[in-house]
């Protein structure tokens, strides 16, 4: 009875951390924005704003993937040697999350104008791609 009792607390302390680890950025879908957000931009405006985006979203995305792993393996190890600790893992990156998400669908968004103004599209040095190819 007692192992059981052992058993149910581990799989709380389990469930508990998982949802509290950051999420891995691959993982992360797009918020929706409006391409209309950008129909006053020009050509070389919609440019110069989509390779801003591009190095924020590299930054945040390398932030939130080493997050991610740090978590994985903090979990790894808590489960392995002292269950309790993992109580003590926070997730408190939502708002990168949400950051993200918000730059993601910005990025779209700024695509998506740019496919309308039949403006010369650069090729892409984001990390991942439009929410939609990748999911």
């Amino acid at each position: 009875m007692r192992e059981a009792h052992h058993h149910r607390l581990l799989s709380a302390a389990i469930a508990v951390t998982l949802g509290a680890c950051a999420t891995n950025p691959d993982k992360i879908d797009a918020a929706y924005v409006s391409p209309r957000k950008y129909a006053n931009y020009d050509c070389q405006q919609l440019i110069t704003q989509q390779g801003n985006i591009e190095r924020k979203v590299t930054a945040l995305h390398g932030t939130l993937k080493k997050e991610n792993s740090e978590d994985t393996w903090a979990t790894g190890v808590g489960i392995v040697l002292f269950w309790p600790a993992l109580f003590l893992l926070a997730g408190d990156n939502d708002e990168q999350e949400v950051e993200y998400a918000e730059l993601k669908g910005n990025y779209d968004a700024i695509q998506s104008a740019m496919l309308q103004k039949k403006c010369e599209i650069p090729a892409p040095a984001i990390v991942e791609g439009p929410s939609s190819s990748t999911n």
